[in-house]
């Protein structure tokens, strides 16, 4: 059974910095692509980067510069750090996984295991 379990989450102030881990069990985390996405209160759930299996990366055009995505297949960890937020990070951030294989993966439907999620708010 696949577990995602995101921590790091926490209350920043505008243009500090959070490092959020997710923590994946299951299966062989080497071979999965893996993604965050984030969910700020009354909008729909976004892309915000995703890492393959080679460590090929993409982010969304929001975070580009700021935030980088990176795996470490020895603790089945992938991270987010996260640099220069802003108010408009204010979200619940979910960490998703897939092993279908395959290139870097963008929208929702791509993924079949998610986590919890874990607030992140950035005060202005």
């Amino acid at each position: 059974q696949v577990q995602l379990v995101e921590s790091g989450g926490g209350l920043v102030q505008a243009g500090g910095s959070l490092r959020l881990s997710c923590l994946a069990s299951g299966r062989t985390f080497s071979r999965a692509t893996m993604g965050w996405f984030r969910q700020a209160p009354g909008k729909e759930r976004e892309f915000v980067a995703s890492i393959n299996w080679s460590s090929l990366t993409n982010y969304a055009d929001s975070v580009k510069g700021r935030f980088t995505i990176s795996r470490d297949n020895a603790k089945s960890t992938v991270y987010l750090q996260m640099n220069s937020l802003k108010a408009e990070d204010t979200a619940a951030y979910y960490c998703a996984a897939d092993w279908t294989g395959g290139g870097l993966k963008f929208t929702q439907s791509e993924y079949d295991y998610w986590g919890q999620g874990t607030q992140v708010t950035v005060s202005s």
